[in-house]
């Protein structure tokens, strides 16, 4: 592969291209580019987790100050249809999973508190709000069911005891065997809390129509789905809707799916022929948006008179809430399947995950959707493992290690395993932790009266998302090139790394690089962002698009170096004659094709089939502090060595791991959704939820040990997710460590400050 050398190419620590835009007030968030005179939408939600509706009295709320409508379910008769969307899993039994009607806006009955029952159009938010007040709604109040132990009051017809789902994957005969045969089994009862997403800018739109065409902006993670969706529910042609996604101030997963309240606004725009927006406050934003994670989980490893890993079992409960909502089956299925067993050489296992539904807000993805679960589970059990067995915590995992020599390696799950030397990343991480050091820091904190632990995760995940994806480039006036690409920024930094990779394959100007995204109109066909799939899977296609380009240029380029085409190459910016120093600049030649008219030339674009799934994994050390006589725990020293394959840019890299630590270290340690027994939401507020502050958090030690992919042209592996795919472990491993000699042999997230100081004070 030819790549040139630039000043703002590839594997150099470029600054953020986006960010003299963000930082100075010019982003363009949804809200900040709806039209002026955009109507405001209000949504009147249940207070009731579970209740028949009996009646609903709009009246005056219709006549109220500015108002322009009051919808409910009967209006959207003839117009489009009243219901959501879901993707379910195949059965152990090998019946498709149900996926339960779930209106937009319900008419009969409400499953959760915050569910959509009305929604109040009006000139101003304060008219709606003000009309949404005169709204009475009656109701017919029903038993809620909170517990997952498929025995509450039945919210589906589709779902008996309200089961979901029964999943599994794996030779469950076999594994058992295997257990009954080891030499040792170890066993470990696991729960994984539920916690809000809370991105910077709360889920927001616009709809507006005009003519035949609809148009729906919202911040999300992609455009072509929401397209899909929207000319579905209104049965319109595909072309007649656009979708756009400006600026957005944070996605992981909670956007990516569609949203009652966009095709609320959509609706709402047709029928008054003006434009429609909204915009919810953050409390309405925790009781609306998809919820996350929720899951117990029984985790069990087999082992040999060796210690060497013989089978897994992992069966789990999770929580889907409501409704099965988008890839809310899927996530702690299917998904998490594909890091199924780790790192570890092991080729027996069962995995098996039932669901469960309750009257809480609908579950779906959340940063590293399923893998961080998987991950969790399996690091949580094999250090509990290693303090079965007297070892360290790095002597069982090296010992079950996938070795470099087995590389290729197809796991349990059948994933392709291309490359990985995780001996090697374990070797550098214990280097850069000073794990020699520790004993003297765990001293050095209880002479300050705390408790210091010590903890590892080694994991692996695997990118998600379409395998294809679509660029285009276009030579415009004034020397600019337009990148459109299918993916969509969400925050990441894609502006930059999208504009180092076209430089260093086309040597182009990067200050005359304008990146397009998020816009159906402009690309037909994208994969959105998710799943760690962005730069490996846009970059790859943007090499493949820049390598269309030069090609059909290099016949104009010959006709200017009046050779044939044999005989001209492209190297560094420049097409050249082969063997000479002869040569014409790509810019030279784009403005020769503008001066011939050759338009169509200058326009070039495909799409892009990934040829496999790439897997990040790395190690992560966590060292925590817990206050004995308080309970509050803080992590005080996080390292991490990562194997992303070729960095595009390290420090774009460095700060998606920060931020996808912070993120487990939140779950960790602060954040908790917490439910009554009615199904009344507890932590609706940032008074009531723990997020996590910079004072939650030291400052990461990140390192790269990179061993390139072989599963794409560049040899990315993607970093998106993988902080938070092993924080969660890291953190967990640590507090287990430090509360051990005090004889505390279980802990589960989050560990607040209560719930460590409960624990203490029973262990004395």
């Amino acid at each position: 592969m030819n790549i040139p050398t630039t000043k703002f190419g590839i594997s150099q620590p470029a600054s953020r291209v986006e960010d003299v835009r963000l930082v100075t007030g010019r982003g363009r968030y949804t809200d900040d580019i709806a039209p002026a005179k955009a109507l405001f939408l209000y949504v009147v939600r249940s207070q009731i987790a579970h209740a028949n509706i009996t009646a609903v009295d709009i009246d005056e709320a219709r006549v109220s100050l500015g108002v322009h409508a009051v919808y409910t379910a009967v209006d959207f008769d003839g117009v489009m249809e009243n219901k959501m969307a879901g993707i379910p899993v195949e059965n152990v039994d090998g019946t498709t999973a149900p996926i339960p009607y779930r209106p937009i806006l319900a008419s009969k009955r409400v499953l959760f508190a915050g569910e959509a029952v009305a929604m109040v159009v009006a000139d101003t938010l304060k008219n709606a709000r003000d009309a949404a007040e005169m709204i009475l709604i009656e109701y017919d109040y029903l038993p809620t069911t909170m517990d997952l132990d498929f025995a509450g009051e039945v919210l589906h017809d589709e779902a008996p005891n309200n089961l979901a789902y029964d999943w599994g994957f794996g030779d469950r005969i076999a594994t058992n065997a295997a257990f009954e045969a080891a030499a040792h089994t170890v066993s470990l009862d696991i729960e994984h809390n539920r916690v809000i997403c809370n991105s910077m800018e709360p889920r927001t739109c616009y709809a507006e129509v005009d003519g035949d065409k609809m148009h729906l902006c919202f911040s999300g993670q992609g455009v072509w789905g929401m397209k899909r969706t929207l000319a579905g529910a209104f049965k319109m042609e595909p072309e007649n809707v656009r979708i756009t996604n400006p600026d957005v101030g944070g996605g992981f997963g909670m956007k990516v799916h569609a949203y009652p309240e966009y095709l609320m606004a959509a609706f709402a725009a047709k029928q008054l022929g003006q434009p429609v927006r909204w915009n919810p406050d953050r409390s309405e934003a925790m009781l609306s948006d998809n919820a996350c994670r929720d899951l117990t989980t029984v985790a069990e490893g087999a082992f040999d008179e060796n210690h060497k890993l013989i089978a897994l079992r992992i069966n789990s409960i999770s929580n889907l809430g409501a409704y099965s909502s988008g890839f809310g089956q899927n996530i702690q299925s299917t998904l998490a399947q594909k890091v199924f067993p780790g790192v570890y050489d092991v080729q027996i296992g069962y995995f098996g995950v039932k669901g469960v539904y309750t009257n809480t807000t609908p579950v779906d993805a959340y940063r590293g959707a399923g893998r961080p679960e998987a991950i969790y589970v399996i690091e949580r059990l094999m250090d509990h493992a290693s303090r079965q067995f007297g070892m360290d915590q790095s002597t069982l995992r090296r010992k079950n290690f996938i070795s470099a020599s087995q590389m290729p390696y197809t796991s349990l799950a059948g994933e392709l395993y291309d490359t990985g030397d995780f001996d090697k990343i374990l070797n550098r991480g214990e280097l850069e932790a000073d794990i020699a050091g520790f004993a003297t820091r765990k001293e050095q904190s209880a002479t300050n009266g705390k408790l210091r632990g010590l903890g590892l995760c080694f994991y692996i995940e695997s990118i998600l998302g379409s395998p294809q994806e679509t660029t285009r480039i276009k030579f415009v006036d004034d020397g600019i090139m337009n990148l459109y690409v299918g993916t969509q920024s969400n925050g990441q930094g894609h502006e930059t790394a999208y504009t180092q990779l076209v430089c260093e394959k086309t040597g182009w100007d990067p200050a005359k690089v304008n990146i397009i995204q998020g816009d159906s109109d402009a690309i037909p066909v994208g994969g959105g962002t998710g799943g760690s799939r962005s730069v490996t899977m846009q970059g790859n296609s943007l090499y493949k698009t820049s390598d269309v380009m030069i090609n059909a240029l290099k016949s104009i380029a010959s006709d200017e170096l009046e050779v044939g085409s044999g005989d001209v190459d492209f190297n560094d910016g420049a097409f050249e004659i082969i063997g000479t120093d002869r040569r014409i600049t790509l810019p030279q030649i784009v403005e020769k094709a503008q001066e011939k008219g050759l338009n169509d030339i200058l326009d070039q674009s495909i799409e892009y089939d990934l040829p496999g799934r790439s897997y990040p994994n790395g190690a992560h050390y966590c060292e925590v502090e817990i206050d004995a006589q308080t309970g509050y725990t803080q992590v005080v020293k996080y390292t991490v060595v990562d194997d992303f394959g070729l960095l595009i840019n390290p420090m774009l890299a460095e700060g998606q791991v920060h931020g996808g630590v912070v993120q487990g270290i939140g779950q960790a340690i602060t954040e908790n959704t917490v439910y009554d027994e009615t199904g009344q939401l507890l932590t609706g507020s940032f008074m009531d939820y723990g997020m996590p502050r910079a004072s939650d958090v030291p400052m990461m030690d990140f390192h790269a040990e990179l061993i390139p992919s072989t599963a794409n042209e560049i040899g990315m592996k993607g970093c998106g997710e993988a902080g938070t795919v092993g924080a969660l472990a890291a953190v967990m491993n640590a507090v287990q460590d430090a509360v051990w000699d005090r004889g505390i042999e279980h802990v589960d997230m989050p560990v607040t400050p209560l719930r460590m100081w409960t624990w203490l004070q029973g262990a004395q």
